[in-house]
C-alpha cells in the first residue's frame, strides 16, 4: 500500500513540476495586424525541441472570422529561449509568403517580432497574449 501511495505522489510531483516548467512564451497570442489588415490567433507549444507557434484562427480586417489557407500552418518555428525573455527561431509572413529568422522579446503579456531575411529585417508588430 505505501508504495502505490508513495508511486502516487511521485507522479503528481512529476506533473506539478512538468507545468511549473512550462516556457512563458508557451499559450495564444493575437498577432499584429498584416499588411492587409488581416490578423491570427497563435497557439504556441513545445515541438522538436524547440517552441512552434501555429495559426489557429484567421481574422480579417473588420475582425470577423475568415478562411484562410494558412490555418494549421506553424507561423513561428525552431524558435529556442536565449534569455531575458529573447527568442530565436523562425517566422513566416502570411502576407508576405516569407519565412524570416526572428527575433522574439516577451515582456510580460506582449511579444515583439521582427524577421531578416538576407539582411533585410521587418517588426513584425507586438503580439498580445490572450490566455
Amino acid at each position: 500500500m505505501r508504495t502505490r501511495l508513495a508511486a502516487a505522489v511521485a507522479a503528481a510531483t512529476l506533473m506539478l513540476a512538468g507545468a511549473a516548467a512550462a516556457d512563458p512564451l508557451e499559450g495564444r497570442w493575437v498577432t499584429a495586424r498584416d499588411d492587409n489588415g488581416n490578423f491570427g490567433m497563435i497557439e504556441v507549444a513545445p515541438c522538436g525541441g524547440g517552441l512552434c507557434g501555429t495559426l489557429i484562427r484567421a481574422y480579417g480586417p473588420e475582425g470577423q472570422p475568415i478562411e484562410s489557407p494558412n490555418v494549421g500552418r506553424n507561423i513561428i518555428s525552431e524558435t529556442r529561449p536565449q534569455g531575458d525573455g529573447t527568442y530565436r527561431g523562425k517566422v513566416y509572413s502570411p502576407d508576405r509568403g516569407k519565412t524570416y529568422s526572428s527575433r522574439l522579446t516577451l515582456s510580460g503579456d506582449r511579444l515583439s517580432v521582427e524577421g531578416c531575411v538576407l539582411g533585410i529585417c521587418r517588426d513584425g508588430g507586438t503580439w498580445e497574449r490572450v490566455e
